[in-house]
């Protein structure tokens, strides 16, 4: 009872500071210092026995506000939600050190290191030559960092239910701003494109990614975490108050990842559960397609049809239109040009993005990390994406158990294709799947021994 007080009071004051920070966004800045120091307070003062966990709950709560932050100006840099997952992390492995079974990650981080010196060579004169590297390749090596500290590092089931919590709540900060910011749709939305005004004033790609993240910790813990039907109700509404958010920005990725991986999650968590476990499965989830369907009619209601249109890949007056993907097949097909082109050390990092500035005007960034990948490493991105790929079946090997496993590298998988790499979300959902997640043993309860006569 105490657990879903505090649980409660939790998310009471994180949707009090979404208000607060909408209020006065230079609160935010505020917030993220003293986010800043409260985290590396807990991980220095706190025993080593505690370590993994607290530097892991810091990542994870970095990750969740990463893009809030953005969306505020609260952070010191655009990129900081990466460097500081990547600070929490190094102090980790100051403190706990690395699993020596981890070392295919350092080679991978090795492997990134050439692209550099090709860049040196091939980035036009105008390029930024330290804003464009760190820009790349400041998402693959906190992903190396985070699976290098990761790797085989012991967690239980309710501590990494902990770690998903913060990074649950500040998404509900998150979601809460954007309601204010945004009260009335149909005042902003007139067509079917991603709408950066509905998300709140920042990317949508970058919001709907934010918040799809949302709905897939959420629902985890309506199965997981929401032991009576009152909490189930209220973890529900809260779903659907994300939900309502995610699919209103207009953009579809960050949307459909969440659903496939929430559906990978279910798959292995139903086939995990004892038969007494799995009738509650079933109810709950019909609660949580309840939930959404609420939404999605509430959704279409205040868009006038718009998300309806949207995610039938049609324009506002309803015509088909010719490409599913928004220019990402196509940006795809010339990175797999580029390695074609050069195949042994590739182009080197951002000169994807360079050469789409000399050609068209323009510097569109890649979606894909896997084709940005083959075309600015060459053959090591191959090496590179056959670790990433391969590696984490070890982690899964001895620890069958592990129902999130496949939904974290799923969602991962899945992020890195519709946005790249762009926040530090991805890289870090990555190191998860790669924790030895362990079920807490029971109490042992001895029966006192009786008196004996001497």
């Amino acid at each position: 009872m105490k657990t879903n007080i505090t649980y409660i009071s939790a998310v009471g004051f994180h949707m009090a500071l979404g208000f607060l920070i909408y209020l006065n966004e230079s609160l935010a800045k505020v917030y993220f210092f003293i986010a800043v120091f409260y985290f590396m307070y807990r991980i220095i003062s706190v025993a080593d026995s505690k370590k993994t966990y607290e530097v892991l709950t810091a990542c994870a709560y970095f990750v969740g506000a990463e893009v809030f932050f953005r969306t505020t100006k609260g952070a010191i840099s655009y990129e900081a939600g990466k460097y500081m997952v990547i600070v929490f992390v190094l102090m980790g492995m100051f403190y706990r050190g690395l699993s020596g079974k981890g070392y295919p990650y350092f080679i991978y981080l090795m492997l990134l290191v050439p692209s550099i010196f090709v860049a040196s060579t091939t980035l036009s004169f105008d390029a930024n030559f330290r804003t464009n590297i760190a820009f790349v390749l400041s998402g693959p090596v906190c992903l190396g960092l985070s699976a290098l500290f990761c790797y085989d590092k012991k967690v239980t089931f309710n501590q990494m239910s902990q770690i998903l919590l913060f990074m649950l709540l500040p998404i509900i900060s998150h979601a809460v701003y954007i309601y204010f910011y945004v009260p009335e749709l149909k005042d902003i939305l007139t067509s079917a494109a991603s709408n950066r005004s509905a998300a709140g004033g920042w990317g949508a790609n970058q919001v709907a990614a934010a918040l799809g993240l949302g709905m897939f910790i959420m629902t985890i813990r309506l199965f997981t975490k929401s032991p009576s039907a009152a909490l189930k109700i209220f973890n529900a509404i809260i779903l659907g108050f994300i939900s309502f958010r995610a699919v209103t920005t207009m953009s579809r990725g960050g949307v459909l990842a969440a659903i496939l991986a929430i559906l990978i999650f279910l798959f292995y968590y139903y086939n995990k559960v004892n038969y007494s476990k799995k009738n509650e499965v079933i109810m709950v989830l019909a609660l949580v397609f309840s939930s959404l369907a609420i939404t999605w009619v509430i959704g279409v209601n205040k868009t006038d049809g718009l998300i309806n249109l949207r995610y039938a890949n049609k324009d506002h007056l309803g015509r088909e239109k010719q490409s599913l993907t928004t220019g990402r097949a196509e940006l795809f097909e010339e990175e797999l040009e580029g390695f074609i082109a050069n195949p042994f050390l590739g182009i080197g990092s951002s000169r994807a993005k360079d050469q789409r500035i000399e050609v068209d005007g323009q510097g569109v960034t890649s979606h894909s990390e896997f084709s940005r990948t083959l075309a600015e490493h060459g053959l090591l991105g191959v090496v590179i994406l056959l670790i990433l790929i391969f590696k984490p079946l070890e982690i899964r090997s001895g620890n069958k158990g592990n129902y999130y496993f496949y939904a974290f590298l799923a969602f991962w998988f899945l992020t890195i294709n519709h946005m790249s790499m762009r926040i530090a979300m991805p890289a870090f959902i990555y190191g998860l799947a790669l924790l030895n997640v362990t079920h807490e043993k029971p109490p042992l309860h001895r029966k006192p021994l009786k008196a004996t006569d001497s």
